[in-house]
Order: C-alpha cells, then structure tokens, then sequence
C-alpha cells in the first residue's frame, strides 16, 4: 500500500513538474528582493507566482498551462515588464532592473523575442510615418511644392517601404503564436491617437478592424487589452471629425456588432456591457449608453445579471421624453425658500417651469463637491425658473442635517437609503444621479454633473436656443 502511494506521489509530482514552465531572471539590483509575476484575465490581474531573489540576484517563478497569455513581472517598485507566457517556451531574463527594458536581455523565449524586437522598432517606424504624413501633406497643400512631383514621389514610396516592412514582419511570425495574434491588436489599440490627428484617412479601416474583433477570444481576456480596446474604439470613433449625430451613429453600429459578438457568452456580455455601459457614461455619450442599454435589455437570447439589470432599466424606464414619477416628502425636509404654510408635499407640488431632482449622500464621494456647485448655481437657476430637489440616501438624522441644513433648494430624506420609494421608483443605481424635468414632469436631460447643467442652462435659457431633444 505505501509503495502504490508513492507511486501515485511520484506520478502526480511528475504531472505537475511536466505542465509547469518557468520564469528565470538575473538582476543584481534586485538582490533579495520580492520578485511576483502577475497575469491577466479580463478586466482584472491575478498573481501567478512570487519569490524572494537571491544573493546573487537570480529567481525562478513558475507558470501552467492556465496562465498562458500576457502577463508581468515586478518588484517592489511594482514597475512592470511585459512578458508572454506560452506553451512549452520558459523564459530567460538577465538585466540590471525590470523597471529598466533598455537593460533587459531575453536570453531565451522565441515569443518574447520577437514581442521584444516589434516593441523597440515599431514606435520608431511609427514616428517616422507621422514625419513623412506630415511632410507629404505640406508638399500637396503648400504651391511652394506644386512643381516637385519626384519628392512627392519619393515620399509617397518611403510611407509604402515603412508599412510594407511592419507588415512583413507581422507575417512572418507562426500564425499558431500567440505574439502573432498579440502584436496586430496592440498595434491597433496604439496607433489610434496618431491615426486621429495624422492619417486620418486610416480612420474608416481602423474602426472596421475594431468591429471585426471576436469578443469572445479567450486570447483578448488574456492579453491586458480588454479595457484599452474597448476604450480605444469609443475613443477613435469619438474623436473621428464627424458631427455628434454621425458619431452616435457609429457607436451604435459598434454597440450592435460587440452585443452580437457577445450572445453566446453571456458571461463576457455582462462584463463587456457594464464596463462599456460606464465608458460611455463617464464620457457623456448618453445617446449610446441608452441605445446599449435597450438593446441587451430587449435581447431575448442571452441572459444579464441582476445589478446590470439594475443599471441599464433606468435607462428603459427613465430615458429622455418619459415621464418621471411622482413621489412624497416625507421625513424630514429642508426648504428655505418656501414659507412653512407652501411647503410642497410631493415633487408635483412644485409649479417651477424646470425641476432638477438630484440623489446623492453624504457618504458618497462625489456628492459634496457636486451639490456645492449646484447651491452656487441655485440663485442664477432659480431665475430660470429651476427648482432643485436634493433626495439624500443618508441614513442618520444629524448627518443628514448638518449635511443639507447650508443648501439653498429642496432637501429631503427618509433615512431608507436605497430602499426609499424615490429611489426605486427612479431606478437609481449610483449617485448622484440627476433629472432635470419639465413642469409636466418629462425627462429633458440626465446630467452628469451640476457644470453639464450648468452648460444646458447657458445654451437653452441664458442664450434662448430652441430646446432640442440632444444636448450638446
């Protein structure tokens, strides 16, 4: 029995040593340190493995099939050097520090060898096309030029010799590689600033190679490009010359090819659809995060979880032209500028021709800073005709109190925080959240901030625009 189980041992312990590969390094400025490698899995890392280094400045740390993808390593600076894991390939590093790539040798590891190699030489091709973009553009704009066709020429051919060698060196690695897929995208997701201010006509292409992604690679979830690639493509598009019409236009179409992509996974669709639910938000693109938000809330085939749910009804039940339900003034409420006797008892009381409802705490990190805007902004407001009413998620009176006691609008509090009939009834999911309404109580504007009020109210009121469904 104890010879069959130190079979068994043996056998396991072989299993483990045959799919574990290796990180090794010697860097003497990191003598004694802790050294961890860390990978990536999403939108999050992960750590793989960590150990101290020796005296003499050398570590070994181990990696599985798993791990396989992109990763890094640091010390205790947590400076990172990228590295690609991969199958059957140890890695062996030698260098002064890992917080210094010019000082790093890659003394085995085909794929990092060539991840390193495109790394140094590719941002040096791409600053000499932006200097041939640039000059290419001077000698077909400028009359100064008009007569000098063999420099034109002579440009034109150097661009072409540039790409054509990025390009050759992209198809020469192994297509069963990982650094063969890796390279493309990164390429991609950098390349998007200067595509924008200097090849623009390079736009169209690089937003269709955006759309052409699979979602759904395991390969992208472990490259750390999730959150770059999906930015970038927001980014290109948002920053592509079109009139803002246009760019919705196009965000959409991306939304419909990633939630398409997407539907077969619905664990990737949730994670995808709620970082780029947030993006678009965080970058006022409230026309799209709507468009998002309907389109998996309407799509029968794939299942969301409950707190994307949660964030993406508001928008279904809350969006621009619906109206706003009603809801009472109970618990305590502050109005300084109403006589005890007229103090409204519910949001319909008020006559004012605007109503900015705002949802916020005291605890909320934002809120302070937003509603003290939104107190200096009240006089100006209040001659517009605009009424606030600030609905607290705090839970303890005196909080509450010394919290909303200074403000010059409508404050109000149960103490139900999330449960507070308001805040289901209005889906809210985050604060501060706000709605401005008209005196029927229809939706005309979500703001993000008290200055993205601020600006409507100059565009609309102060300056006398016709007030249209899109806000700028």
């Amino acid at each position: 029995m104890k010879y069959l189980a130190c079979i068994l041992l043996s056998f396991c312990f072989s299993l483990n040593f045959v799919h574990s590969q290796t990180v090794t390094g010697t860097f003497t400025a990191l003598r004694n340190q802790n050294v961890k490698l860390v990978g990536f899995e999403g939108f999050g890392t992960y750590l793989i493995d960590s150990v101290k280094v020796n005296d003499k400045g050398s570590f070994e740390l181990s990696f599985s099939e798993s791990d396989y993808g992109m990763a890094y390593l640091a010390a205790e600076d947590n400076k990172a050097f990228i590295v690609i894991l991969a199958p059957n390939e140890n890695l062996s590093l030698v260098g002064e520090t890992l917080s210094s790539p010019q000082t790093v040798k890659i003394i085995s590891g085909e794929q990092n060898q060539f991840f390193g190699q495109y790394a140094s030489e590719h941002p040096i091709r791409e600053n000499a096309l932006s200097a041939w973009d640039f000059l290419a553009r001077i000698y077909r704009a400028d009359s100064l030029f008009a007569s000098c066709q063999s420099q034109k020429n002579a440009i034109v051919t150097e661009i072409l010799r540039i790409k054509q060698e990025d390009d050759a060196f992209l198809a020469s690695l192994d297509n069963e590689t990982y650094v063969s897929w890796f390279l493309p995208v990164r390429k991609l997701v950098s390349s998007v600033s200067i595509i924008a201010q200097y090849r623009t006509h390079e736009i169209p292409a690089a937003i269709a190679a955006f759309r052409e992604m699979d979602y759904t690679d395991p390969r992208l979830y472990k490259s750390g490009l999730l959150r770059e690639t999906i930015e970038a493509h927001v980014w290109l598009i948002e920053n592509s010359g079109r009139p803002l019409d246009s760019v919705f236009i196009e965000l959409n179409i991306s939304i419909d090819h990633i939630v398409e992509d997407l539907k077969s996974n619905e664990k990737k669709l949730n994670e995808i659809t709620d970082y780029l639910f947030k993006l678009l938000e965080k970058r006022s693109l409230f026309t799209s995060s709507e468009y998002l938000a309907l389109k998996v809330l309407n799509e029968n085939s794939c299942t969301i979880n409950s707190n994307l749910a949660a964030q993406l009804e508001s928008y279904r039940a809350m969006k621009k032209g619906n109206t706003a339900p009603d809801f009472s003034f109970s618990e305590d409420v502050f109005a300084p500028s109403y006589q005890t006797e007229s103090l409204p008892s519910k949001l319909s009381d008020i006559k004012s021709k605007y109503t900015l409802v705002v949802f916020g705490a005291s605890w909320c990190p934002a809120c302070p800073d937003e509603l003290s805007s939104i107190a200096l902004q009240y006089n100006k407001w209040i001659k517009y005709d605009i009424e606030v009413v600030f609905v607290s998620l705090d839970e303890d009176r005196d909080i509450f109190i010394n919290f909303a006691k200074p403000f010059p609008f409508i404050s109000l509090c149960n103490y139900k925080k999330w449960d507070c009939p308001a805040v289901k009834a209005y889906h809210v999911f985050a604060t501060p959240t706000m709605y401005l309404l008209d005196s029927n109580r229809n939706i005309m504007l979500r703001p993000n901030s008290a200055s993205h009020m601020d600006s409507w109210v100059d565009w609309f009121l102060v300056q006398g625009n016709e007030i249209k469904s899109d806000v700028p």
